[in-house]
C-alpha cells in the first residue's frame, strides 16, 4: 500500500506561532495565564495546554473573575478591538498571538471603514475569525455565506464604496463564485484576497492528492472550518474519504485491500497525530524492505546522466542506470509540442531529472524541460531582483490564473493580476505574449509568481497623466462607453473615465441609460467639469437644445402638430420634437366634455393643437386642441362656443408637474400605433368670406 502525505499538511504558519506562544507563556509566566476562547480548534491541543495551567475564558464577563496580572492570550483567529480595550482596562496582561494574515484583515477593515467604505466579509457567520474580523469596523459589515447574502444586501449599497475581505480559511473557489457575482452587481467593489496562501494551498493540494488515490484521511479538530472545507474538497474528488481527530478514529481494516491512500491535515493539527496515522498507514512487508534494501535508490529531483534506448514521436526510454527504465515523454522534453524523433536519437546521451521514482508500472518519470529550466531560473531571479519586464506565451489558462513559459520555466500569473479590472474569463489570453513582472521567486520550490496588473496601471497612470495635461472645460471629446449603471455611464477617455450622469445625457429627461446606450458604443460630449482625478461630462450641447427657439416656433397661437406619447387623468403629453413635449389638458381636447383623456385620444395618435401658453423659462407648453376645433365652425356656432370658452380656465405652462423622460416618450410614439384622423366637415368652408378667425 502506498500512503502519500500532503506537503502542506499540518499547522500553519500563523497556528504554530500561537500554539508556541501559549506553551511558552505556560513555561514563564509567573502569574495564571488564560487564552481568549480556544487558542485552536483542536482539543488535543487544548487539553494539553490545560494540564500545563493553561486554562479558557470564553466571554467578556469571566474576565472580571481574573486574578489581577493574569495573562490572557488572544487566540490565532483573532478578536475585535473592544476585547484589546476591556483586557487592558482590567489590569490584566495582553498577549497577542493573533495570527499576521487575521491580524492584515482588522487593519484594511478598520482603515477602509473609517474612509466610509461599506465592508462585505467573506465568511462563516459565527466563526471566531469573522466575529473578530466585525470589531474592527466602524459600520457594521454584512457577512455573506451564499448567494442569498448577496441577494439580501440593501439597495444602498449600489451608489455605496465597497471593500470586500474573506476568512483566511474560506474556500477560494466559493470566494472567487461571491466576488463575480458582487462584481457583476455592483460598480465600486474593491476586492482584498485575504485568503491564506497556507489555506489556499492546503486546499489545492488536497483536492489533487485526493484526486489520484483509492482512499483519503483528512485529519482535523471536528471544530475546525478549514480541515471541514478540506474534507468537503477532498470528498469532492476520492468518495471515500474519511474525516477523523486522532488516530483513534480511524478504522485500519478498512484500507486492507487499498493501494493508494493519501493524508492531509487541517491548519490546527499537530504533528505528532499526523505522524501517528500515517505510521500506522504505512508499516511494510519484509518484503518490501528487502527489495529497498537492493534497490539502488531513485529519488524525486535527482539529476542524472543517461542515455536514449528507443524513441518515437510521443516519448522515448533513457537508460538511467537502474533496474528501471526511464521514459521522457515530449510533455516533458519541451513546453511547446515536439516530435521527440526529431531532436534525438537512439544512443544520444541526455541529462534528465527525476519527477516520479514510480509511476506504478515499474518505471521511472523523468523531464529534460525541467534541466532547460534550472538554467533559465537564473535569468528570472535576476529579472526578480532588477524588476525586469518580461515576456512570456500563455500555455495554459487554469482556474485560478494564467501559466506563462519563459524560456521552458513555467510563470503563475494570478487572476486578480492579470489585468487591472475583473475578468471572469481569461480564455482569451491563451497563446498571447503577455508582458509582466516578477512578484514573488521562491528557487527552492519552484516557485514563480508574475504581476501583468501593475504594468497596465502604470501604462494607464501615464495615459491619464497625458490626457489631464491636454484636456480643459469645454473641450469636446469622444469615448467609449465602458460601464453603465442606473446613475449613468462611464465613458473610457483613453487614459481616464469620465461620468455622463443620466441628467446630462440629453436636454429632455432620460429614465434609463441602458435604453441609450450600449457597452462598446462611441460617445461625442463634451468636459463639464474636472475635479482632481475625476472627469464630469455632458452630452447636452448648447446649440443642440431644442428649447432655443421654442419661444418663435411655439408662439402663442401657433398651430402644431404632435404625437400622443402617455395620458394621465388630467390630460395628455403631447411630444412636438425630441426634448420638448407639451400638455393638452383634459379640458382642451374636444369642444364637448371629455371625462378621461383615453376616451378621445390613443397613444401614438398624431393631433394638430394651438398653443395658449408658452413658458421658455420653465420649459413648458400648454395646448389646445379645442381652441383649433372652434376656429373651425360656422360663425354661430363659434360665438356660443367663444362664450363656453371664455368661462374655462386654461391651465398656464407653469401649473404642469410632470414632464415625461425622453427616452419613454420617444418610445412611445415610435411603437405604439397611430390612429387616423377623423374626415374634417366642409363647415369651415362655408364660413363667409369676411368673417374674421377667432383668435
Amino acid at each position: 500500500m502506498e500512503v502519500i502525505l500532503a506537503e502542506k499538511a499540518g499547522f500553519c504558519f500563523g497556528v504554530k506561532r500561537a500554539v508556541d506562544t501559549a506553551f511558552e507563556e505556560a513555561g514563564n509566566a509567573s502569574n495564571a495565564v488564560f487564552t481568549f476562547g480556544p487558542i485552536i480548534h483542536n482539543e488535543e491541543v487544548t487539553n494539553n495546554l490545560a494540564e500545563k495551567g493553561v486554562h479558557i475564558v470564553n466571554s467578556v464577563e469571566e474576565l472580571d473573575d481574573l486574578p489581577e496580572g493574569s495573562s490572557v492570550i488572544i487566540r490565532s483567529h483573532g478578536v475585535g478591538k473592544d476585547i484589546f480595550d476591556i483586557i487592558e482596562s482590567k489590569g490584566l496582561r495582553l498577549v497577542d498571538a493573533t495570527c499576521p494574515f487575521v491580524n492584515n484583515i482588522h487593519k484594511i477593515v478598520r482603515e477602509r471603514s473609517e474612509a466610509g467604505d461599506e465592508i462585505l466579509i467573506i465568511g462563516n457567520p459565527g466563526h471566531a475569525e469573522v466575529e473578530g474580523t466585525i470589531g474592527w469596523s466602524k459600520v457594521k459589515p454584512y457577512v455573506i455565506n451564499s448567494i442569498e447574502d448577496i441577494d439580501a444586501l440593501p439597495e444602498s449599497l449600489k451608489d455605496a464604496s465597497i471593500t470586500v475581505v474573506a476568512q483566511t480559511t474560506y474556500s477560494l473557489k466559493k470566494f472567487q463564485e461571491f466576488v463575480a457575482e458582487l462584481q457583476d452587481r455592483y460598480y465600486n467593489v474593491n476586492v482584498c484576497k485575504t485568503i491564506c496562501n497556507a489555506t489556499e494551498e492546503r486546499q489545492k493540494e488536497a483536492e489533487k492528492l485526493a484526486a489520484s488515490v483509492n482512499h483519503m484521511i483528512v485529519i482535523g479538530g471536528k471544530n475546525s472550518s478549514n480541515t471541514q472545507k478540506l474534507y468537503e474538497i477532498s470528498k469532492q474528488q476520492c468518495n471515500n474519504t474519511y474525516y477523523i481527530q486522532t488516530l483513534v478514529d480511524l478504522d485500519l481494516t478498512v484500507f486492507e485491500s487499498t493501494s493508494r491512500v493519501g493524508i492531509t491535515a487541517g491548519a490546527s493539527t499537530p504533528n505528532y497525530i499526523i505522524k501517528e496515522v500515517q505510521d500506522s498507514m504505512s508499516e511494510k512487508s519484509f518484503e518490501e524492505l528487502l527489495n529497498e534494501e537492493t534497490t539502488i535508490p531513485i529519488k524525486k529531483g535527482q539529476i542524472i546522466d543517461g542515455k536514449v534506448i528507443s524513441v518515437n514521436p510521443d516519448e522515448m526510454v533513457v537508460d538511467i542506470h537502474n533496474k528501471s527504465d526511464g521514459i521522457l515523454t515530449a510533455e516533458e522534453y519541451s513546453n511547446s509540442p515536439i516530435d521527440l524523433t526529431t531532436v534525438v536519437k537512439e544512443g544520444d546521451p541526455i541529462t534528465v531529472e527525476v519527477i516520479k521514482p514510480n509511476d506504478g508500472e515499474g518505471s521511472v518519470l523523468l523531464s529534460y524541460k525541467s534541466i532547460l529550466a534550472n538554467e533559465a531560473y537564473k535569468e528570472l531571479e535576476d529579472a526578480f531582483n532588477n524588476g525586469t519586464v518580461l515576456t512570456g506565451k500563455v500555455t495554459n489558462v487554469l482556474r485560478g490564473g494564467l501559466s506563462v513559459v519563459v524560456k521552458e520555466c513555467k510563470v503563475f500569473i494570478p487572476a486578480s493580476l492579470v489585468s487591472d479590472v475583473f475578468e471572469r474569463d481569461l480564455s482569451k489570453y491563451e497563446g498571447q505574449d503577455i508582458d509582466f513582472v516578477l512578484t514573488e521567486f521562491d528557487l527552492r520550490r519552484k516557485r514563480v509568481i508574475g504581476d501583468r496588473k501593475q504594468l497596465l496601471v502604470k501604462t494607464k497612470a501615464a495615459a491619464a497623466e497625458e490626457l489631464f495635461s491636454k484636456i480643459k472645460v469645454g473641450d469636446v471629446v469622444e469615448g467609449t462607453v465602458k460601464n453603465i449603471t442606473d446613475f449613468g455611464a462611464f465613458i473610457d477617455l483613453g487614459g481616464a473615465d469620465g461620468l455622463l450622469h443620466i441628467s446630462e445625457m440629453s436636454w429632455g429627461r432620460v429614465e434609463k441609460p441602458k435604453k441609450i446606450f450600449n457597452v462598446g458604443d462611441t460617445v461625442k460630449c463634451f468636459i463639464k467639469e474636472i475635479n482632481g482625478s475625476k472627469i464630469a461630462l455632458s452630452m447636452k450641447f448648447e446649440d443642440q437644445n431644442p428649447w432655443l427657439q421654442a419661444e418663435t416656433k411655439y408662439a402663442k397661437g401657433t398651430v402644431v402638430k404632435g404625437k400622443v406619447a402617455r395620458m394621465t387623468d388630467f390630460g395628455a403629453f403631447v411630444v412636438l420634437e425630441p426634448g420638448i413635449d407639451a400638455l393638452l389638458h383634459v379640458s382642451q381636447i374636444d369642444t364637448q366634455h371629455v371625462e378621461k383623456p383615453s376616451d378621445v385620444l390613443k397613444s401614438g395618435q398624431e393631433i394638430e393643437a394651438k398653443v395658449v401658453d408658452i413658458k421658455v423659462e420653465d420649459r413648458k407648453i400648454s395646448l389646445s386642441r379645442k381652441a383649433l376645433l372652434i376656429d373651425q365652425m360656422p360663425k354661430e356656432e363659434k360665438k356660443e362656443e367663444k362664450k363656453d370658452e371664455e368661462e374655462t380656465v386654461i391651465p398656464e405652462a407653469e401649473e404642469i408637474k410632470e414632464t415625461l423622460p425622453v427616452d419613454e416618450l420617444l418610445a412611445a410614439t415610435a411603437e405604439a400605433p397611430v390612429e387616423e384622423a377623423p374626415a374634417e366637415e366642409p363647415a369651415a368652408e362655408e364660413a363667409p368670406a369676411e368673417e374674421t378667425p377667432a383668435e
